[in-house]
């Protein structure tokens, strides 16, 4: 597996993004995995335990060692809250990444914040091919980001992506690249 060099912790103007800790359960479970509103795109179920976060945290801790899912903390900086995560997926350099927020914390600019400074360091990893993502058509909200982020439409792909917190239906997706 072709491992990427991506550094564990990531300061931008108001954030700072840093490696999933074991001891982030309890804020990632109460922040956003917790909440159906917030879950409602994502591609893993909405958590019902902490034990479900925990359960993920063993897998996002062995993924980032394995180098193929490299997931960070999203975190105020002037107050350390979590307010959200990012994370990508690595698939032999062709990447893929999402983000998570709180409810909260939607439409202050976080994510878009996070995205700009993501990419550049995303696209300048050896042996990085590929940089993109997907969202469901309706995500309009996540569209803007990706676009104010640098990202650029492919296609449109007609019941291609099934949530599982849209009842497993399958979704019309907008899947975007960075150039």
């Amino acid at each position: 597996m072709m491992r990427l060099l991506l550094p564990e912790r990531i300061e931008t103007k108001r954030l700072i993004l840093q490696r999933l800790r074991y001891e982030d359960a309890e804020e990632i479970f109460y922040t956003y995995a917790s909440k159906p509103e917030a879950t409602k795109y994502v591609s893993w179920p909405t958590h019902e335990r902490i034990s479900d976060t925990r359960n993920y945290l063993k897998y996002a801790i062995h993924g980032w060692n394995l180098g193929i899912d490299y997931s960070f903390a999203i975190r105020l900086k002037e107050t350390n809250l979590m307010i959200g995560s990012f994370g990508v997926l690595n698939e032999h350099g062709k990447l893929q990444f999402g983000y998570i927020l709180s409810p909260t914390q939607w439409g202050m600019g976080y994510a878009t914040e996070v995205c700009k400074v993501m990419m550049p360091i995303l696209r300048s990893r050896q042996g990085v091919f590929r940089v993109g993502t997907f969202v469901d058509v309706e995500n309009l909200a996540s569209a803007k980001v990706l676009q104010k982020s640098g990202l650029i439409e492919e296609v449109r792909l007609p019941n291609w992506h099934r949530f599982v917190n849209q009842n497993s239906e399958a979704r019309n997706c907008i899947l975007f690249r960075l150039p």
